[in-house]
C-alpha cells in the first residue's frame, strides 16, 4: 500500500515541532538551574568576601582547585566567580528566597577548599543555600518606582547568564535592569544586540520620537508605532569625519552596506526591502531612500535621509511618498504606510508646528556618527578600568 505524501508531510512536522519544543523546555529548565544555582554561589561569595572572612586572593585559589578537582569545567574561572556574586549583589535588594531545607542535604559531607592562607569550609547548610529550587527562589519585594511583578520573573528566568552580567555591568537602575531583561526574553536578543541597545540608551530613547501618530493612527496600532520608534539612531557604524560635508547617498550607501547593523538600531521587527524604492506617479518616477517593513505594526516605513538640519519643506515631500505606497505597494491587510525623516539635528517646535496639516503618519528623527559619540552615550560604555577593579575586588 502506497502512502499519501501528505501524510508524511504531517507526521514530519508533528514529530519536529515536538523535538523543538523538547528541546526549547529543556533549555529553559536548565538556564534556570543554572541561574539559581550562580545567584546561591554569589551569596556565598558575596557574604564571605565583604566581611573580609577570606583573604586576599580566595576566589582565585577557589577557581583554580575547581579546575582542579573537576577537569574540563568551565564557566568558575575567577572572574565567573565574582559575577556571580554581582548578580547576587544586584539583585539581592530585590529578589529573596527560601534556602532549601539542609535536611535534604544530611549525606553531604563537609568539603574543605584549602588556599594559601586559610581553610574555607563549605558545611551542609550552605551548600543547601546554593542549591536552591528554581520555584523557592524569589518572593516579591516593591520597588522604588516600579515592580518585579510575576511577568518580569518569568523574564529574568529566561534571560542567560551572560545577558544577566552584560545589563549589571552596565545598567545601574532596577528599572532599566528590568526593562533589558523584558526585551532580551521577549525579542531573543543576543548578547551583541543587548550591548548595542544599551550603547544607544534605548531605555530612554524609546517611544521618544517627535510624531503626529496621535492623529493619523488608530489608537489599537498608535502605541505600538510610537514604541517602534527613537527619537535619536545610534549609526556608529557609519565613520565620517564631518556628515555635514557629504552628500545623503554617501550616508544611505554606508547603511545598506551595514544593513544588518542599521536594522539592529531601528528593531528586530523591521524587514529590509530596498534602498533608492522606485515610485511611478504618472510621466515621473520618485524614489525612496530606504524602505522597511515593520511586522509588529503591519506597515511599510519609508525612510528620507538628510544630511542637515530638519526643514518643513522635507514633510511634504515625504506626504507624497506615503500616498503613493498606500495606493501602489501597501497590501489590503496591512496598515497605513508611515514616514521617518532622519535629519542630524531639528528642532522640536519647527517639528510640531511642520506637523499640524498632514495627514498621513509621519515622525522625525536624529542620527549620530561613529566620530560624533556625545558625552551622555559615553558614560554608558563600559570603564575597563572600573570593571577590571570591580572584578579584582576581595
Amino acid at each position: 500500500m502506497t502512502n499519501k505524501p501528505s501524510t508524511y508531510t504531517s507526521a514530519i512536522k508533528a514529530i519536529k515541532s515536538a523535538i523543538l519544543q523538547s528541546r526549547y523546555t529543556a533549555a529553559a529548565l536548565v538556564n534556570k538551574k543554572m541561574l539559581s544555582l550562580y545567584y546561591g554561589i554569589g551569596r556565598y561569595i558575596s557574604e564571605n568576601t565583604r566581611n573580609k572572612a577570606w583573604g586576599s586572593g580566595a576566589i582565585e585559589q577557589i577557581s583554580e582547585s575547581l579546575q582542579k578537582e573537576l577537569p574540563g569545567l568551565r564557566g568558575f574561572s575567577a572572574s565567573n566567580l565574582k559575577r556571580m556574586r554581582s548578580f547576587f549583589e544586584a539583585w539581592s535588594a530585590i529578589l529573596t528566597y527560601r534556602p532549601t531545607m539542609s535536611g535534604d542535604f544530611e549525606s553531604t559531607r563537609k568539603n574543605i577548599a584549602q588556599t594559601e592562607n586559610q581553610q574555607i569550609e563549605i558545611r551542609p547548610s550552605v551548600m543547601g543555600d546554593m542549591l536552591i529550587d528554581v520555584n523557592e527562589l524569589l518572593s516579591i519585594r516593591q520597588l522604588s518606582t516600579a515592580e518585579f511583578r510575576l511577568d518580569n520573573f518569568d523574564n529574568f528566568l529566561k534571560v542567560s547568564f551572560s545577558h544577566h552580567s552584560n545589563i549589571i555591568a552596565q545598567v545601574s537602575s532596577p528599572q532599566e535592569r528590568l526593562f533589558y531583561i523584558s526585551r532580551v526574553a521577549t525579542e531573543f536578543l543576543s548578547v551583541r544586540s543587548l550591548q548595542y541597545h544599551i550603547k544607544s540608551n534605548l531605555y530612554a530613547q524609546q517611544g521618544s520620537l517627535s510624531n503626529n501618530f496621535a492623529k493619523t493612527i488608530e489608537p489599537p496600532i498608535q502605541q505600538k508605532a510610537i514604541l517602534s520608534f527613537k527619537d535619536e539612531y545610534l549609526l556608529d557604524f557609519i565613520n565620517i569625519e564631518d556628515p555635514d560635508e557629504v552628500d545623503e547617498r554617501e550616508i544611505e550607501f554606508q547603511i545598506v552596506r551595514n544593513i544588518k547593523k542599521f536594522i539592529m538600531a531601528l528593531g528586530s521587527d523591521f524587514s529590509y526591502i530596498g534602498n533608492q524604492y522606485r515610485l511611478t506617479m504618472g510621466e515621473d518616477e520618485f524614489f525612496v531612500d530606504l524602505l522597511f517593513f515593520n511586522r509588529r505594526i503591519q506597515s511599510l516605513v519609508a525612510i528620507d535621509l538628510k544630511r542637515g538640519k530638519f526643514k518643513a519643506e522635507y514633510l511634504g515631500k515625504m506626504n507624497l511618498y506615503l500616498s503613493a505606497l498606500d495606493e501602489y505597494v501597501k497590501q489590503p491587510h496591512e496598515n497605513a504606510s508611515i514616514g521617518i525623516i532622519l535629519c542630524k539635528e531639528k528642532n522640536n517646535t519647527i517639528v510640531e508646528f511642520a506637523f499640524r496639516d498632514f495627514s498621513k503618519p509621519m515622525g522625525v528623527a536624529t542620527y549620530k556618527t561613529a566620530s560624533e559619540l556625545p558625552e551622555p552615550y559615553k558614560s554608558l560604555q563600559i570603564n575597563k578600568d572600573a570593571l577590571n577593579e570591580l572584578l579584582n575586588e576581595e
